[in-house]
């Protein structure tokens, strides 16, 4: 009788190890799996674009080209970083964006950088510098009522 009982207990040891090994590999399973996408430069190498001075290939020199550029008519250049969680099963959701945008001149000579993050779904401007506003000595009714003349036919009429 004795010797019963020393395999039960013997065999309810094997069952507890199976028990804790399978709860810890179905909760290691549950953990969620972050990716990061793309590409931003880090603050040091901000720092060395000068505003007003750097232009396009010394800031390639300097950060490097990015993926993405002005699509119409190519005044800025874009470095776009996402982190993704990956959970189980689910689709995977971006849980954290920063975009440094470098803008340019017509000369190719760098005007603004700027760095963006994403806030609760909203776009918020981490940090800005700014060398010149673009509409210089013109008051905001004057830019409002200074459109009214350039309204064609065509604009209107599709």
């Amino acid at each position: 009788m004795a010797r019963e009982v020393r395999l039960g207990s013997a065999g309810l040891g094997w069952r507890r190890a199976a028990l804790a090994l399978s709860l810890s590999v179905a909760v290691a399973a549950c953990q969620p799996i972050y990716r990061n996408h793309g590409y931003i430069p880090t603050d040091t190498d901000l720092e060395q674009v000068q505003v007003g001075r750097d232009t396009r290939e010394t800031v390639a020199e300097t950060v490097g080209r990015p993926s993405a550029s002005g699509l119409l008519n190519d005044t800025g250049w874009y470095y776009v970083q996402s982190r993704y969680r990956h959970y189980g099963a689910r689709q995977p959701q971006e849980v954290d964006r920063e975009v440094v945008a470098i803008s340019f001149t017509e000369a190719g000579v760098v005007q603004n950088v700027e760095r963006f993050g994403l806030e609760q779904g909203r776009i918020v401007p981490l940090s800005r510098r700014v060398t010149e506003s673009n509409i210089q000595g013109t008051s905001f009714l004057r830019q409002l009522f200074g459109n009214i003349g350039r309204l064609r036919a065509e604009d209107v009429i599709e």
